[in-house]
């Protein structure tokens, strides 16, 4: 397994993370994906990300309960907050000292541990201090509970702004949680170069554009049955996202160039990623132990320089390069019941 250090830090993490948004505590049992955590340890991935809010809490749980019995100092386990979960009062979401506080303590119960090694600022609280919120992650990291501090999809002003007070109240913020993929490479939009500047590093979700990279979506063709794309409530995303005609059949071209590579359209997405500037690591589901077998392939896949044109030039204009002022990285005001 290949190790990249995280940001300007000393801590070492696997270049390829399981994630378990969407899957764990809820698309799958629990016991299929302790199943997957296994097979992630057996081969190498040792570091893990997930947040309070998946499943309600239950993706923790799950996460808690399959690496109980594992050494914890082996381990790297990364967290987030923001999101409310489960009650829905005026506190129960944002970036405030209050909800900061109890979120932690909430997340180590669920995680059955002492410390979260990354703690991440899972969206930016426009309505909370920025100041009020470093203050409460250095003081979770001065207490023991949280190693490092982390934020995710957030703009590059709102990066160094949060980087400045980190330096002032010294405490490591390493690394930056986005979406990035060969489709969605908005953070090459200025927020890789604020991290840069910043001493930190990328931690890459929905690296295959929620299943689309892996060509597994035909145009013309209905998503088969228990695929993402198929279900009635995770699905609606990836379909006024990416089920398009056009835009699947542009996947479909990448065959071409994951075979002159000699690996799958997966592996491809995935060694395409891990060769892009500031990217430390990359977050990936499993809904079964051998996707987690599958993803690993893409560590031996060598790309030559013509390769990245080659994508550039099949996929196009479907490539997403700034974040659409329709959608962006972070709700104007805390969600509200």
């Amino acid at each position: 397994m290949e190790q990249r250090y995280l940001g300007n830090s000393g801590l070492k993490i696997s270049s390829l993370i399981l994630g378990n948004w969407l899957t764990h505590g809820n698309q799958i049992e629990d016991n299929t994906a302790e199943k997957c955590i296994k097979t992630a340890l057996e081969n190498g991935i040792y570091t893990f990300d997930t947040a309070d809010v998946y499943a309600n809490g239950a993706a923790e749980k799950v996460l808690g309960k399959a690496l109980k019995d594992e050494d914890r100092r082996d381990l790297v386990i990364m967290t987030k907050v923001y999101w409310p979960v489960h009650i829905f009062g005026s506190n129960d979401c944002g970036l405030s000292r209050k909800h900061i506080m109890e979120a932690a303590e909430a997340s180590l119960r669920r995680l059955r541990t002492d410390y979260i090694d990354v703690y991440q600022a899972h969206r930016f609280d426009y309505e909370t201090p920025l100041e009020e919120t470093m203050l409460a992650f250095s003081d979770l990291v001065r207490s023991g509970k949280v190693l490092y501090i982390g934020v995710s999809e957030w703009y590059p002003d709102q990066i160094r702004a949060a980087a400045g007070l980190a330096r002032e109240m010294r405490v490591p913020l390493i690394s930056n949680q986005a979406e990035y993929s060969m489709l969605w490479r908005t953070v090459e939009d200025g927020v890789i170069d604020a991290c840069e500047e910043n001493g930190m590093a990328h931690l890459c979700f929905s690296p295959l554009a929620q299943g689309v990279l892996t060509g597994k979506y035909r145009p013309g063709v209905a998503p088969k049955e228990k695929t993402r794309a198929a279900s009635k409530t995770a699905g609606q995303f990836i379909r006024d996202r990416w089920m398009r005609d056009d835009l699947l059949q542009a996947v479909q071209g990448l065959r071409t160039i994951a075979d002159k590579a000699g690996c799958k359209l997966n592996e491809l997405a995935l060694a395409w990623l891990l060769s892009r500037r500031n990217v430390a690591g990359i977050i990936f589901g499993a809904s079964k132990p051998s996707q987690v077998e599958e993803n690993l392939k893409a560590l031996d896949v060598r790309l030559d320089e013509d390769v990245f044109g080659a994508i550039d030039a099949v996929l196009g204009d479907f490539i997403v390069r700034h974040q659409p002022e329709d959608r962006p990285k972070s709700p104007t005001s805390r969600p509200t019941m």
